[in-house]
């Protein structure tokens, strides 16, 4: 999955509620997505990720 960065836009000069209320619900998705990854990552539910954690893991055992 890759990830595409999305600059933010300049704000107008002019306060207008519809950008502002776009503006907010962009940056709400993104909170959403941002913490679903997180969780998936944590709960393992991913394959990839779960066994990318595993080895890390596993790797880790022997540093001690």
């Amino acid at each position: 999955m890759a990830v595409q960065n999305i600059p933010l836009p300049i704000p107008p000069m002019e306060y207008d509620q519809q950008l502002e209320a776009q503006f907010r619900r962009q940056v709400e998705i993104g909170f959403q997505q941002t913490n679903s990854t997180i969780t998936a990552n944590k709960t393992q539910s991913n394959k990839d990720a779960s066994l990318a954690l595993r080895r890390h893991q596993f790797l880790l055992m022997g540093a001690s």
